[in-house]
């Protein structure tokens, strides 16, 4: 599978992860969505982790393709992503508690934002070929 020349710069993947970090920002200063049918015990917990899944592929992506320093391997990468999307749910938490529609500083939510992030680094490192 080829995927357009584009898709090999970090630069591209920078700006994805810019894009995936102000919709974060925006969706967290909107009331949740309620979704028709029945509610789902803890939904939210399941979104969090699809979301920071998808930012740390964009992150390990970027990350990746900018080790021209070799010092850069998949440690660093892996705890790098894990860090700065750990940082960021911290801080989105916080911003959430700032939003009488929201609840912020949940630490489920965090666990759910670490994990995904976890397993998003590593779902990158077994398909990183494909954007080599």
């Amino acid at each position: 599978m080829n995927l357009p020349a584009v898709t090999r710069r970090s630069r591209f993947w920078f700006a994805a992860f810019v894009v995936w970090f102000v919709v974060l920002w925006f969706l967290s200063s909107s009331p949740p969505p309620s979704p028709p049918g029945p509610k789902i015990p803890h939904i939210d917990k399941v979104l969090h982790f699809g979301y920071y899944f998808g930012g740390a592929g964009i992150l390990s992506a970027a990350l990746f393709l900018l080790r021209r320093d070799p010092r850069l391997g998949w440690d660093v990468i892996h705890l790098l992503t894990l860090f700065l999307l750990t940082t960021t749910g911290a801080i989105d938490e916080w911003h959430q508690s700032w939003y009488p529609f929201r609840s912020g500083n949940d630490a489920t939510d965090l666990a759910a934002d670490f994990f995904g992030a976890f397993a998003g680094t590593l779902l990158f490192r077994r398909f990183r070929h494909l954007v080599q």
